[in-house]
C-alpha cells in the first residue's frame, strides 16, 4: 500500500467516524419518561370495561387503572392518549406513545413489530349472539353474518377458521361493531367475553350470549422494540401488583371477578 493510498484510507476512515459520531444516540424511553416526568399511554376509548368515557367525560376502565398504576410506581404524571384497534400499535412504533395498554392480545405478527409484557388481564374471544340462535362451532355460521372490529384479535383468528360461506362484516371500532349487532345488521358478533358482559349490563336489547370460543387471549402491555429497560420495569410493576393484590382489586372493580390463578 503506497503513501497516497494510506492517506486516502485514513481520510475516508476519519470522515466515517465523524459521521458516526454525529448520529443521535438511541433514546431510552424509560429514561426519557423519568426526565420528562410524564408517561404517555395509548388506551382504548370505546371498549368497556377496559376503556371508555365516563359521565364526567373522563377516561375510565381496567386499562386506565393499569396505566395509572404504572405511572404511580414510576413517580410520574400520566398522559392518556385515546386510540382505536387499528392505530394503537402505530402510536408505539412512531413514538407518539410510550406504552400501549389497550386490551392488546399477542400474536406472531404483532411480536415482529413490538414487544409484550407479561399478562395483566384475562380475556377470551368468542362468537356471541341471541339466546335462541344456535352456533356451537364456526361451521354453524355458514350463511350467517358476523360483525367484528377490524384488526382485532377476534378478526384475525375468525378469518383463519371461518369457511367461505360465513360473511364477516368488519367495522372500524368496537362501538360500530356492537351497534351493528344491536340494530340487527349482523346476526352474531365476535368480541371479548368482558365486552359482552359489559354490554349486557347496560342494555337488554339483543343480549350477547356466548356461542363458542375463538381464542383465549390475555391482555399484555405493548412496548416498542429495543426498550428492554422499560419492558423490565413494566413487568416488575405487574408482578408487584399481582403479589400485593392491587391488580386483583382492578379486576374485581371492572370484571366483577378475581384474577385467574394461572394469569
Amino acid at each position: 500500500m503506497n503513501r497516497r493510498t494510506v492517506l486516502s484510507f485514513l481520510s475516508t476512515s476519519a470522515l466515517a467516524l465523524d459521521v458516526f459520531a454525529s448520529l443521535p444516540a438511541h433514546a431510552d424511553v424509560l429514561d426519557n419518561v423519568k426526565k420528562s416526568g410524564t408517561l404517555r399511554v395509548a388506551v382504548p376509548q370505546d371498549f368497556p370495561p377496559f376503556g371508555t368515557v365516563g359521565a364526567d367525560m373522563k377516561p375510565q376502565g381496567y386499562d386506565i387503572d393499569m396505566a395509572a398504576l404504572i405511572a404511580k410506581d414510576l413517580g410520574v404524571k400520566l398522559e392518556l392518549i385515546p386510540v382505536s384497534s387499528t392505530n394503537r400499535i402505530p402510536y408505539i412504533t412512531t413514538g407518539k406513545a410510550d406504552l400501549v395498554i389497550s386490551s392488546l392480545g399477542k400474536n406472531p405478527d404483532r411480536e415482529k413489530v413490538i414487544d409484550f409484557s407479561v399478562a395483566y388481564a384475562p380475556f377470551y374471544n368468542g362468537v356471541f349472539g341471541p339466546a335462541d340462535a344456535k352456533a356451537a362451532s364456526v361451521a354453524d355460521l355458514a350463511g350467517k353474518t358476523v360483525g367484528v372490529t377490524r384488526g382485532s384479535v377476534e378478526d384475525l383468528e375468525l378469518t383463519k377458521i371461518a369457511p367461505a360461506a360465513v360473511t364477516i362484516k368488519r367495522f372500524e371500532d368496537n362501538n360500530s361493531t356492537i351497534s351493528a349487532y344491536l340494530s340487527g345488521q349482523t346476526q352474531f358478533a365476535a368480541t371479548g367475553n368482558v365486552v359482552a358482559a359489559a354490554l349486557n349490563e347496560r342494555t337488554k336489547l339483543r343480549p350477547l350470549t356466548p356461542k363458542f370460543l375463538i381464542k383465549n387471549s390475555p391482555c399484555f402491555v405493548g412496548v416498542n422494540k429495543g426498550e428492554a429497560a422499560l419492558l423490565g420495569k413494566v413487568n416488575e410493576v405487574i408482578a408487584k401488583a399481582k403479589k400485593d393484590g392491587s391488580l386483583n382489586q382492578i379486576a374485581q372493580k371492572w370484571l366483577h371477578n378475581p384474577l385467574p390463578a394461572d394469569l
